[in-house]
């Protein structure tokens, strides 16, 4: 098999080429047909995360080790079953949940395993899609994906359902009678805006510095796209919304967009940070019970979530978000791209079937 590894951190990926492993009791192998690539793998390649202040958070200090093969959000079909796996089936197309826990503790008991003191995560803790194979623990974690095309597929792995749990957190009236604020229109930005389309908001505003973006957001059925640099950025924002926000949904999770989202809030109003972007605020504690506002962080999603996106846009045909494929040999140059700002909507590598694997 191929895989593109992380083998120092903020060094360009190197490809390793080894025997395909075989799967042992519960576990699955996936050939890999589309493999979404994220943000966080940009986090986790460079190696940490921007605290803010100069401060840091190491992928060390969360417990990554290197080589690692990234890629969370894999879309794949089954090749082969460990002896004890149930539940699938080979030739199987699936969507790969990639949140897993240790399976034993109190939070994974719950179906909470994103949350898990001690994960498991593909792409992050142990090898991921960015590879001809993966190899999948627990056949418990795949989803039939039915006639989804993988490309489309596999992006609902992580920023399809981040987006979908930080909307599932906002208060249902509101979500039926207020229109919300999306904070960014990148991957994570325009899938919020197709879910809350589907989900039936009334409307979606969307905050995007990049001109193109913007435009993708209107014409995936945006309000309004403003952008954040304007000095009369948040007076646009509510003129659009029709008043101060109910709902905003931070797909940046800068110091800056945080800040915008918590001074775009009505007294009530919801502010759901996801993005990993990095930075801190100064925060006056009186306000937030004077203004009775909530903050809440909403990270990924969980398994039981994953599975009733899957279901929602096999049934309602949410509308896809824009999607480049390009193959599995231009990972490295991939993650440049997304870093650099060049890529609308997600970027999906699909390993080359003319490519000699081991």
């Amino acid at each position: 098999m191929i895989s593109y590894r992380v083998q120092q951190f903020g060094a360009p990926l190197q490809r390793h080429d080894e025997p395909t492993p075989q799967p042992q009791g519960c576990q699955v192998l996936l050939r890999v047909q589309a493999a979404g690539v994220c943000h966080t793998d940009i986090h986790t390649w460079h190696g940490w995360y921007d605290l803010g202040g100069g401060k840091r958070l190491t992928m060390g200090d969360r417990g990554v080790t290197l080589p690692l093969t990234l890629g969370h959000e894999i879309a794949g079909e089954v090749v082969a079953l460990g002896p004890d796996a149930q539940g699938v089936q080979v030739g199987q197309r699936v969507l790969a949940y990639p949140w897993l826990g240790c399976g034993q503790c109190k939070v994974c008991r719950r179906g909470q395993s994103q949350l898990c003191p001690t994960p498991r995560f593909l792409g992050i803790f142990r090898a991921g899609g960015y590879a001809s194979h993966v190899l999948v623990p627990d056949a418990l974690g795949l989803i039939d994906i039915g006639d989804l095309p993988p490309a489309q597929a596999a992006p609902y792995a992580c920023s399809g359902l981040t987006t979908y749990s930080a909307i599932r957190k906002i208060n249902p009236q509101v979500l039926r009678d207020e229109p919300v604020v999306v904070i960014g229109a990148g991957g994570l930005g325009l899938m919020a805006l197709s879910l809350l389309r589907a989900l039936g908001c009334p409307g979606v505003v969307v905050v995007e510095p990049n001109l193109v973006r913007r435009q993708a957001a209107l014409d995936g059925g945006a309000l309004a796209a403003v952008d954040p640099q304007a000095a009369d950025a948040a007076a646009q924002v509510k003129a659009a919304t029709g008043g101060p926000c109910w709902a905003v949904i931070d797909c940046v999770g800068a110091a800056s967009t945080v800040q915008l989202g918590l001074d775009l809030l009505v007294k009530g109003g919801q502010l759901i940070v996801v993005g990993l972007f990095g930075g801190e605020i100064s925060l006056s504690t009186p306000l937030v019970p004077i203004r009775a506002i909530s903050i809440q962080g909403s990270y990924v999603g969980s398994l039981a979530e994953l599975r009733d996106l899957i279901a929602l846009v096999r049934q309602k045909s949410v509308a896809p978000i824009p999607t480049t494929c390009c193959s599995l040999h231009r990972a490295p140059l991939a993650l440049q791209d997304l870093e650099a700002g060049h890529v609308v909507g997600r970027l999906v590598l699909q390993p080359d079937a003319s490519e000699p694997a081991s």
